[in-house]
C-alpha cells in the first residue's frame, strides 16, 4: 500500500535552460543551498539562484533565475560538478580534469590549479584532515587499478595518497580512510590509511551500472545482485536489511527515513524503518537522482525537478487515516531524530492516542489497552 511521501516539482524548465537549442542535454548537476549548478554536453556551466515559494495551501514551488553561464573550452561534455562552498569553490571534472572554478562568476582560479588523469571523482564528506579550508578529494585515476587522494586549497591541489586496487575501480565513495569500492566484479571497503580490505559481496559490473553511496557516518548503500539496494558498514557488515529495487537502479538517494531509487520508468520509495515500498512514481527519460544536503534532485536530458517530502506528521496521520496503524507507529518513532525532543513527545502521545482509538474500533482491546498506557 502506498503513501505519498513526496511530491514531484518541477525546477527548471527546458526553455530556461536551453531556449529553442535542442542540441543541449544535461550531463550532471550539483546544488549548494540556493545555488543550482548544471553542467552540460557542450561543455557548458550554468548557474541558477534556487528561490522555494510555499502558498497558504502549503503547496511547493521553484523559481530558477539564470545567473550566468559559462563555457569551458573544450570539445567534451562536463561530466561531474562537486562544491565546495568552504573555499567558495566548484570542482569541474571534463576530458578527464578537474579544475577548481570560482562558485560564483565560474572563473578558474589564477593559479590555474587542477587534478589531470582523472576518471571519476568524490568528496569526503568525513575528513580526516581537521582543516577547515580544504576539501579532500578521492579520484579513480585513468592509470589502471589506481586510486588517488588529494587536498584541495583555495588555489592548490596536493595529492596525499595513490593506492592499488585488486581490480579495475569503477565506482567510488569515501568516509574517513574507508573507500567502498565497486569494482570489476565486487564491491569492497579498503582503508587506505592502513592498505586493509574488506570484500563485500560479487557483482558483475560489466551487466549494469554500480551505485555506490555514502549515507551516514562509516555505512554505504549499494546496488546488490538480484535488484537488492544493500546497506553496508565499513566493517563490512549489514545492520539493516536490504530494499527490493527493480534490476535496472540508475540512481539512488537519501532523504530519512526514505531510500529513493530512478530506474528507466520510475521512481520508488522504501522506508529505511521497514524496508516496504511506499511510493511510486512514473518518470520517463530520467538519467540523474540525487540529494544535495537533504534535497532531492532528479533530472531528465532536458529538465530539473526536486522530490519535494511532504511533512512527516501529515504521513503519519494519512496511515493513520488509513487504519495502518503498525506503519504509522515505525515511521512516529523513526521521525525522533528529525522532530526537536519536547516537541516530538507531545506529538507520540497523541499519535498513540489515536491509535489506540483505532485498535479499540477494531475490537483489538490488547493493542488498544497498551496503547492507551
Amino acid at each position: 500500500m502506498s503513501v505519498k511521501a513526496f511530491k514531484l516539482v518541477s525546477a527548471v524548465e527546458r526553455e530556461v535552460l536551453m531556449g529553442d537549442k535542442n542540441h543541449i542535454n544535461i550531463e550532471c548537476i550539483e546544488c549548494c543551498g540556493k545555488n543550482l549548478y548544471i553542467g552540460t554536453n557542450d561543455c557548458f556551466i550554468y548557474h541558477f539562484l534556487l528561490d522555494e515559494k510555499i502558498s497558504t495551501a502549503g503547496k511547493v514551488t521553484f523559481a530558477a533565475t539564470k545567473q550566468l553561464h559559462k563555457y569551458l573550452g573544450f570539445k567534451k561534455p562536463v561530466s561531474e560538478l562537486k562544491a565546495a562552498s568552504a573555499l567558495a569553490r566548484l570542482l569541474v571534472l571534463c576530458d578527464n580534469t578537474i579544475t577548481l572554478v570560482n562558485m560564483l562568476n565560474l572563473e578558474p582560479v589564477p593559479t590555474g590549479a587542477r587534478i589531470k588523469g582523472a576518471v571519476t571523482f568524490t568528496l569526503n564528506e568525513n575528513p580526516v584532515s581537521g582543516d577547515p579550508f580544504c576539501v579532500e578529494v578521492c579520484i579513480i585515476s585513468v592509470k589502471r587499478r589506481t586510486i588517488q587522494m588529494f587536498m584541495v586549497f583555495e588555489d592548490r591541489v596536493q595529492i596525499v595518497k595513490e593506492v592499488v586496487t585488486p581490480e579495475q575501480p569503477c565506482a567510488v565513495a569515501v568516509d574517513g580512510y574507508y573507500l567502498c569500492l565497486a569494482l570489476t566484479t565486487q564491491y569492497i571497503i579498503l582503508n587506505y590509511n592502513t592498505g586493509t580490505s574488506q570484500d563485500l559481496f560479487p557483482y558483475c559490473s560489466d551487466e549494469k551500472r554500480p551505485i555506490v553511496k555514502r549515507i551516514g557516518r562509516q555505512e554505504f548503500l549499494l546496488a546488490g545482485p538480484g535488484g537488492l539496494g544493500m546497506f553496508a558498514t565499513v566493517d563490512g557488515i549489514s545492520q539493516r536489511a536490504p530494499v527490493h529495487w527493480s534490476e535496472n537502479v540508475i540512481g539512488a538517494a537519501l532523504c530519512f527515513p526514505y531510500v529513493v531509487a530512478l530506474d528507466e520508468e520510475f521512481i520508488t520509495v522504501h522506508s529505511m524503518l521497514d524496508q516496504q515500498q511506499k511510493q511510486t512514481l512514473p518518470f520517463k527519460e530520467g538519467h540523474i537522482l540525487q540529494d544535495f544536503e537533504g534535497k532531492v534532485i532528479v533530472a531528465t536530458s532536458k529538465c530539473v525537478y526536486i522530490l519535494v517530502p511532504l511533512p512527516l506528521e501529515k504521513q503519519i496521520q494519512d496511515l493513520l487515516a488509513g487504519r495502518r496503524v503498525e506503519e504509522a507507529l515505525v515511521l512516529a518513532k523513526g521521525a525522533r531524530r528529525n522532530i526537536p525532543k519536547e516537541k516530538f513527545q507531545v506529538m507520540y502521545k497523541r499519535i498513540l492516542q489515536q491509535a489506540g482509538f483505532i485498535q479499540f474500533a477494531q475490537l483489538q482491546f490488547l493493542e488498544a489497552k497498551e496503547l492507551f498506557r
